[in-house]
């Protein structure tokens, strides 16, 4: 799910092996300031608990100043959609049409560039409308009937990530990485029953989401062949 709101971000942030501060990024930010003005020497890891991937926080400044920086939008590349040569684009075609259209709404496209193999440009060039509106069509379909399985493997990447990143040294992690991937979530649970509470807490969170206490204290009971 997209943040509007980049300060909303959900974060979590660790300090060594413990779990340091975890919720909206500003909140995240502010806590793991507090805490390197306490102890300068704390080694802290900051993971956008989207796709569990470091981030790197500027909190030099004031308060006020962390806010600004962190408001900011991520600046993106624009590319091109770069039709056949000769070939009028037909994105250029579908905002002709929408421009002639009475009182239909702007499809509020973004020209990207997309790069086919010859025959899947053929089979575009057959398809009603040309090539942009079956692209959007094909798009929409998978998202409608793939929307779970890109959910699930979302959170497998997001789980690896945090993984590799702070547990890559730890007893059963190449284990751990296959039961992951595999959706196995007991196997999983068993090969990070060792690993520190917070860590194992937070890897199962973000592979499987939420899940009940008494869920967790019997994987961790279970040990892995």
């Amino acid at each position: 799910m997209r943040m509007s709101n980049p300060l909303s971000k959900p974060c979590t942030a660790f300090g060594g092996q413990r779990q340091l501060s975890s919720g909206p990024l500003i909140e995240v930010a502010l806590a793991v300031k507090a805490a390197t003005e306490r102890d300068p020497s704390i080694m802290i890891l900051v993971f956008d608990d989207m796709t569990g991937r470091v981030i790197d926080l500027d909190l030099r400044g004031t308060k006020a100043d962390i806010i600004e920086r962190l408001s900011r939008p991520p600046q993106t590349s624009a590319a091109h959609y770069r039709p056949r040569p000769g070939e009028m684009s037909e994105l250029a075609k579908d905002e002709i049409s929408e421009a002639r259209g009475r009182g239909r709404p702007k499809l509020g496209v973004v020209p990207r560039e997309v790069t086919l193999l010859p025959r899947h440009w053929d089979w575009l060039a057959e398809q009603p409308g040309g090539a942009s509106a079956s692209l959007r069509r094909l798009v929409d379909e998978a998202r409608r009937t793939g929307g779970t399985r890109q959910q699930r493997r979302a959170a497998q990447e997001a789980a690896y990530h945090f993984m590799l990143a702070i547990a890559g040294d730890l007893p059963g992690y190449e284990e751990a990485t296959r039961a992951l991937f595999a959706d196995d979530r007991s196997r999983l649970a068993q090969w990070i029953a060792a690993w520190p509470d917070d860590i194992r807490a937070h890897v199962l969170h973000l592979a499987f989401g939420p899940k009940d206490a008494s869920r967790d204290k019997l994987d961790r009971g279970k040990k892995a062949p």
